[in-house]
């Protein structure tokens, strides 16, 4: 377990390199954002690979490595960051991502009732340029007032055109999980962790208590609409003649001697 660590944490190292060498110098961009925007996430943890539920959702930006639910105990008093899914991609909690870099004029959108961003630029097909209000860096179509699709757009249009990020980023010195009773989801449409059909309520928790009544009280439709059919069942076996009209008319009537038209 203590080598599959090591080899975890020395990849990650390379995925800084990496991107340092492909995209910008190392002194222009902080290693946690470089791993964090380079990162696979929701892929199963190789140390839990046995466990359910070990999808590495969690980034400790202390450490620059990504988590699963198994993992983030020694790592509870760092900075961790819930990592969400939004049409099949990587998003952050808006409120989440302020508070470790300016995010202005980055587009949002509302997951499971709370807004979100997307890490890094999606792929498309074919460009908009031209076609109204597009990503200064993707050509991406949006929203107006945005200027950028991802926080890695906007990141890049800023080393392009300022030639730094520092002056944006956010001192955030604390930064823990949402409570689990309280988080209002991960994922959206891949996701299989939410049940089907559960109901949420106006805070966008997930309604689990909400799921329990809804089957009593399906039960219990179930069983009243069950005891009735019983009844009206009852209600027809006592009503029904001992000897049915077919019974009676074939047995206390013969057929007479036929007649036959005459034949000319």
């Amino acid at each position: 377990m203590e080598s599959s660590l090591l080899w975890h944490i020395s990849s990650m190292s390379c995925l800084v390199r990496c991107f340092h060498d492909k995209f910008v110098p190392s002194n222009l961009l902080p290693s946690w954002l470089a791993v964090l925007l380079t990162e696979k996430f929701f892929n199963a943890c190789i140390i839990h690979e046995e466990e359910r539920k070990n999808e590495k959702n969690i980034y400790c930006l202390d450490c620059c490595i990504s988590l699963c639910p198994h993992c983030f105990t020694p790592h509870q008093s760092h900075r961790l960051l819930k990592i969400r899914r939004y049409v099949y991609h990587d998003v952050i909690k808006l409120d989440d991502a302020a508070r470790l870099i300016d995010c202005a004029f980055v587009q949002s959108y509302t997951s499971n009732s709370a807004k979100v961003v997307f890490l890094n630029q999606r792929p498309q097909t074919k460009t908009s340029r031209g076609s109204g209000n597009i990503c200064s860096t993707c050509d991406r179509s949006l929203q107006d007032p945005y200027l950028y699709c991802s926080v890695s757009c906007k990141i890049d249009h800023l080393i392009r055109t300022e030639g730094g990020l520092s002056k944006y980023l956010r001192q955030c010195k604390f930064m823990a999980l949402p409570d689990p009773g309280l988080d209002d989801g991960m994922l959206t449409p891949d996701s299989v962790l939410e049940p089907a059909g559960s109901v949420r309520t106006s805070s966008g928790s997930g309604g689990y208590a909400e799921l329990g009544c809804l089957s009593l009280a399906c039960t219990a439709t179930t069983e009243v609409v069950r005891k009735k059919r019983s009844s009206l069942s009852a209600l027809r076996a006592v009503c029904r003649p001992v000897f049915s009209p077919v019974s009676e008319i074939s047995g206390g009537r013969r057929k007479g001697t036929p007649h036959r038209a005459p034949l000319y």
